[in-house]
């Protein structure tokens, strides 16, 4: 053997032999990479678990229980610490046991000085203090947050000082958080300050306010009181918010009964789109039909839009007379898409025979993005000027149809 083949040989078998117990090591023993994530996953999954049984307790009125849960979750330092050492102390105010309810807001304070559950703790020391009134308190999220805190422990003292915020020199932000809480209370006297509110017409911002949130509890007195709103107010941005109100509760029966007497032109128009948005796709249809004025059967249409019409769009543009009419029809059929409006829509190019409805087809066919169909069209049409509107708006689009398509016609 040469002196160059005894280097190979000593040098294979030196890598060979550090080689081995590596690959062996790496058999028997996992790496870090490998167990490093499992710790805190499984850490993680104690925790919430431990926190999540501890809320149920709080929820089913077992303080105590809840106490030692919140407890063992703080010992173990981990994500949520802070969150637990805040309802441990809710917990101890609710079991009557106020001074160690404030020490542990006090040990939260100091072991977690950016935690976000400081200014719920900070208002539940405040109800604890016996110090809810917005007159004593600065700090005007603080100030809400205090009251919340005493809205479901007692409400009746609650209402009033919410009320006193919202008719008092606070900010707009304030008073739209305070109205919001009281919407939510179903004490009859909130419900009574709030229905007077949207119903004074002496600061229209908070009026407006209160409509909206009148329109989050859609029963059947509210109903009434905004019908009776609308009925009333000869402020056509008041009668705009009752709208978004019905919106808000699904009332589609009000706005609809509304549609048909409303004699404004520009409200009954804004309840044509509203009954879109709500999804009152046989109301259009009837607007459509029924409407002696082109104004209102154009709204109709441009309505269906907004509840995806297809079926009702392709019945419409297969009969109407009228062409500003069926040219809203189509572009909106074109807008709605689907395969219903698609076969329409191709249909319809069939047979119109007009010029000018052919392109508006056209268009909605490209705002569908219907380019293997457009590709059908443009190889069966002889007029010059059709077939080089739909070789433009292809231009446009991008599908394997029309990229063979103009490789056809590039290679003509």
């Amino acid at each position: 053997m040469n002196k160059k083949s005894l280097l190979t040989v000593i040098f294979l078998t030196i890598a060979v032999f550090f080689a081995r117990p590596a690959c062996a090591a790496s058999q028997e023993v996992p790496s870090a990479s490998f167990l490093e994530p499992q710790v805190p996953e499984k850490a993680n999954a104690h925790e919430d678990e431990l926190y999540s049984a501890a809320k149920d307790a709080l929820d089913d009125g077992e303080y105590d229980n809840a106490i030692k849960q919140f407890d063992e979750v703080a010992k173990l330092h981990g994500r949520k610490a802070d969150g637990a050492l805040y309802w441990k102390a809710y917990a101890l105010n609710k079991a009557g046991n106020k001074a160690q309810a404030l020490t542990t807001i006090g040990e939260l304070r100091k072991s977690y000085p950016r935690s976000n559950w400081l200014r719920d703790a900070a208002a539940l020391e405040q109800e604890m203090r016996g110090a809810v009134n917005p007159e004593n308190i600065s700090d005007d999220e603080l100030k809400l947050l205090a009251i919340q805190s005493l809205m479901n422990s007692d409400p009746e003292k609650a209402v009033p000082l919410l009320e006193k915020i919202i008719q008092g020199n606070y900010s707009s932000k304030l008073k739209d958080k305070a109205l919001f809480v009281l919407s939510q209370s179903g004490s009859e006297k909130a419900q009574q300050i709030l229905m007077g509110l949207a119903k004074a017409n002496n600061q229209p911002d908070l009026q407006k306010r209160a409509i909206r949130y009148m329109g989050m509890n859609g029963n059947g007195r509210n109903r009434a009181v905004l019908k009776e709103i609308y009925n009333s107010s000869t402020d056509i941005s008041v009668k705009k918010t009752v709208f978004q109100a019905w919106l808000m509760c699904g009332c589609k029966d009000d706005v609809a009964a509304l549609a048909r007497t409303e004699k404004n032109p520009e409200l009954r128009r804004e309840a044509i789109r509203y009954l879109g948005m709500m999804g009152g796709r046989a109301e259009l249809l009837e607007f459509y039909k029924n409407s002696p004025d082109k104004e209102t059967r154009l709204e109709a249409v441009g309505a269906m839009l907004l509840c995806g019409c297809g079926h009702e769009l392709a019945e419409i543009v297969q009969t109407e007379k009228d062409p500003e009419i069926l040219d809203k029809a189509i572009n909106t059929l074109g807008l709605v898409g689907g395969q219903e409006s698609l076969t329409a829509l191709t249909n319809l190019y069939g047979s119109q025979a007009g010029l000018s409805a052919k392109k508006k087809v056209i268009n909605a066919l490209f705002l569908h993005g219907a380019g293997k169909e457009m590709v059908a069209l443009a190889r069966k049409e002889t007029n010059p000027e059709l077939k080089r509107e739909l070789i433009q708006k292809m231009s446009l689009m991008s599908s394997p149809e029309i990229t063979e398509y103009m490789m056809e016609i590039l290679n003509k």
